[in-house]
């Protein structure tokens, strides 16, 4: 079953969310996830308005950003023009659902990104993206949870079991498979947000077994 995460539903998501002075913080499991890893090539996949690619870039990251929004991407050039290492960020404006990149990457990480196509099998194509030793690092929004207040259709969530499920163990060693509660402040109101994180290595030949 896909849902109605296409080019339209974007464009329209972002010429309505906030403008100007609406900077989100880069989420969290970020730097949990990536502070013992040797900075080197990384796709940020569906990049929003890219908190997440310019804190990959101050940390040393070679990032490629891609996102299907021109309207995001747009954003997301003008967050990175005031960073001293947003210039060397590559924005790429994709349909990750068909796009396929030159290069694996050290890191493909993607935060909140719903496409036009089944939840499970767009972790599964990231993946594919993923260079021997490298690393996938998903967050997500937590299936049982929704929809409304800001979650997603029950289509386009995930737990743990099912994005670890899609990694071959022969190929994949998981690192993290967590779920969680989190408070995110919106003005005067505080939600409560429930998320997946999976990160896992792609092994390589040398590794033992």
């Amino acid at each position: 079953m896909t849902h109605g995460f296409d080019k339209h539903y974007w464009e329209s998501h972002w010429e309505q969310a906030p403008g100007a002075g609406h900077e989100p913080a880069p989420h969290p499991y970020l730097a949990r996830e990536t502070h013992d890893l040797l900075p080197g090539t990384a796709l940020d996949a569906g990049c929003g308005e890219g908190a997440e690619a310019v804190w990959l870039a101050a940390a040393g990251w070679q990032v490629t950003a891609a996102d299907i929004s021109s309207e995001a991407l747009a954003r997301a050039r003008a967050r990175a023009a005031g960073h001293p290492a947003g210039d060397v960020i590559t924005w790429v404006e994709a349909d990750l659902g068909a796009w396929q990149p030159e290069e694996r990457f050290d890191l493909v990480a993607t935060h909140y990104a719903h496409p036009a196509m089944p939840q499970l099998r767009f972790y599964g194509r990231l993946a594919g993206w993923v260079a021997p030793g490298g690393t996938l690092l998903v967050v997500g929004h937590l299936r049982g949870h929704g929809p409304g207040d800001g979650h997603p259709p029950e289509e386009a969530t995930a737990d743990a079991a099912g994005i670890t499920a899609v990694l071959d163990p022969s190929a994949w060693e998981v690192v993290t498979a967590s779920e969680h509660e989190r408070p995110v402040v919106r003005g005067d109101r505080t939600s409560v947000l429930h998320d997946v994180v999976v990160r896992a290595r792609r092994r390589t030949r040398l590794d033992p077994g």
